[in-house]
């Protein structure tokens, strides 16, 4: 019996460089497209290669930026994959680094619409096999809104690797932002527990949202004379971090540290390294975004985490046949 066809891995030009870190570390090469502007803002995308029989993946991150809109970045997605299908691909399977409309997951409201529903609709109608996430905003209501597979991939192995390595000495917390963010910080002090052989206290930031107006403030844990890590999954503006940080401060911790996984503008990254509450911003390069350092003058450090090794090993277990839920357990700290 003939060996299947190797698969091939695609990124239009927006995500050309995080689909070629991918590639590298998943041992695929980045497969060629042919790419063309029209009038109007219409385009075409093209593979350069034959594709019949082969399982296709495609990376491209949701994240905005001058060049190209999250919602252009969306609608390009589902035109690649709809035209690898047309072209006899066996399987497609889309990569998406940051899933952008993902946090309004439920009606909060009379007439309120379920995005994530519709990106489910929408990328299923392409044919598409299976998604590849990384820490999406509600798991469980992704699950519910896809009939297709879903890889939920996770930065809280490599956060956790780099704050064991970084506060190892140290007497700190994690703490969530707000009571949303409770379950994602208990399994990152899972992690960090196991890596570290002791407890850490786990504390959250009351925050409470009526029409528009962010309230609470109280901080839930004893955090007083500790450092603090800040977990979260997306910093859009950088509001609900920075609340957190100065409740936190004010409360008695000794140092605030933010982790978050998604960091989509660049301005809300800017307001972080501004705010003197904040000791340090670690941060990964799942968007896409060109993140500049901090002015040489700031007293926050900014750590960015590369996703590519997690994602490109994650797709090397899927063409292997090898599980993905490994790569959930533990990671080591990357090169810098």
């Amino acid at each position: 019996m003939s060996a299947p066809p190797a698969p091939l891995l695609f990124a239009p030009s927006e995500s050309h460089g995080i689909g070629l870190r991918i590639a590298a570390a998943a041992g695929i090469a980045l497969a060629p497209l042919e790419e063309r502007s029209f009038e109007e803002g219409e385009f075409k995308l093209r593979p350069l290669v034959s594709v019949r029989g082969h399982t296709a993946f495609v990376v491209q991150s949701l994240g905005g930026s001058p060049q190209a809109s999250i919602a252009q970045r969306f609608i390009r997605l589902l035109f690649l994959l709809c035209g690898l299908r047309d072209a006899g691909a066996s399987s497609t399977v889309a990569v998406v680094p940051y899933l952008a409309y993902a946090r309004k997951d439920r009606r909060t409201q009379t007439r309120d619409p379920i995005n994530t529903r519709y990106v489910a609709q929408l990328l299923e109608a392409t044919g598409v096999t299976r998604l590849v996430a990384l820490d999406v905003h509600n798991p469980a209501a992704l699950d519910n809104a896809f009939r297709i597979g879903v890889d939920h991939l996770s930065a809280l192995p490599m956060f956790a690797s780099h704050f064991a390595q970084r506060l190892r000495s140290e007497d700190f917390a994690v703490a969530s932002p707000d009571v949303g963010g409770i379950k994602r910080v208990q399994l990152f002090r899972e992690l960090l527990q196991r890596q570290l052989g002791r407890d850490i206290e786990l504390a959250f930031v009351e925050k409470r949202r009526t029409g528009g107006t962010v309230s609470g403030g109280t901080v839930v844990g004893q955090i007083a004379g500790r450092a603090v890590i800040v977990l979260d999954d997306l910093c859009a503006s950088g509001g609900t971090l920075l609340r957190a940080a100065a409740q936190l401060r004010e409360a008695g911790a000794a140092a605030v540290h933010v982790a978050v996984t998604h960091a989509p503008l660049a301005a809300g990254v800017a307001a972080l390294c501004a705010a003197d509450s904040i000791a340090d911003i670690t941060l990964t390069d799942s968007t896409g975004l060109a993140l500049q350092p901090p002015p040489a003058s700031a007293a926050v450090e900014l750590t960015v985490l590369p996703v590519a090794p997690l994602l490109g090993q994650a797709l090397a277990r899927m063409t292997s046949g090898a599980p993905v839920s490994d790569l959930l357990e533990r990671w080591p700290v990357p090169d810098r």
